[in-house]
């Protein structure tokens, strides 16, 4: 496979400061050198510019730093679109989850029959709206999807921009009050960590993969490393009890590579000023070795 890694130092989308790190983190741990032992061929494109927070505009506290944010996005679409003109298969580092509103305006470009395996501790579908917190990062599943504050969900002029049926979250477990409602009137399919608990991990996957790819030939990716237990991932800006267990991540990569379904993905919101010894980047690379076909044992 030809890969091609974008990074994307964003933190606007967020409040907690060094997410924008987290690319970098995430190149010190040997993203490119891991991928690239696994046989495929990467190109780093490096990082991308992105507004800084010294001379961004919060703006509306309901959707705090929105044109700068939109800003990287138009960027990062961009970069996004152009990788998979040259057949790459684009791989995001982040940076706050903002970003995948932008990765999302350049995939955009060539299909929105799409599929979606959001693995996340927040659902990240509030809208302007419904927001407690103002936080991009926390609507960017609803931007893509289409709903929100329309400079959002109309960008690029493409909306929605995937298929809201073959939508799933998977390792909730932190939703807002006004969010459950919109969730509640979508057709997302959410897995919790109570099913997770009731079901398995390897069974909350398989259905995950078969909803996804449903009458599709494209199923994006996007990974926050915060669906583990914080004591896993320590490195992390919104850390939530009770997640995935290092054993149960793994297992969610190493079956959405075995299903062959994975057109696109990014990983997203490793922050190593709140890390030890850039425990959470190493972890996040290891999850990226299982995506692209790192096995424990290969059977004969």
């Amino acid at each position: 496979m030809k890969i091609g890694l974008i990074g994307v130092p964003m933190d606007l989308g967020q409040v907690r400061r060094g997410v924008d790190m987290g690319p970098t983190a995430m190149r010190i741990a040997g993203v490119s050198e891991r991928l690239s032992l696994l046989g495929h061929q990467v190109r780093d494109f490096g990082n991308i510019h992105v507004p800084d927070r010294t001379t961004a505009k919060v703006g509306d506290e309901h959707i705090r730093y929105l044109d700068d944010v939109l800003k990287m996005c138009n960027i990062l679409a961009d970069h996004v679109k152009n990788t998979v003109s040259r057949k790459m298969f684009p791989l995001v580092l982040g940076g706050d989850q903002s970003v995948s509103i932008g990765t999302f305006g350049g995939l955009c470009s060539f299909t929105t029959k799409r599929g979606i395996i959001w693995i996340d501790a927040h659902a990240d579908f509030n809208t302007h709206e419904s927001t407690p917190s103002g936080n991009i990062h926390g609507m960017a599943l609803s931007a893509i999807l289409g709903y929100g504050h329309p400079k959002l969900a109309h960008f690029r002029r493409i909306y929605p921009k995937a298929l809201e049926e073959n939508t799933v979250i998977v390792g909730c477990r932190s939703i807002d009050r006004l969010e459950k409602d919109l969730l509640a009137n979508s057709r997302i399919t959410v897995f919790t960590m109570k099913e997770i608990d009731k079901l398995g991990m390897g069974r909350v996957i398989d259905e995950a993969i078969q909803i996804a790819k449903k009458g599709v030939r494209d199923v994006h990716v996007s990974f926050d490393i915060d669906v583990l237990d914080p004591r896993e991932a320590p490195g992390t800006g919104t850390p939530v009890p009770g997640g995935l267990t290092y054993r149960e991540a793994h297992l969610v990569m190493e079956d959405i590579y075995d299903a062959g379904i994975a057109t696109s993905a990014e990983l997203v919101e490793v922050n190593p000023i709140l890390d030890s010894s850039n425990r959470s980047a190493e972890l996040a690379v290891q999850l990226l070795e299982s995506l692209f076909g790192k096995k424990i044992f290969e059977n004969r």
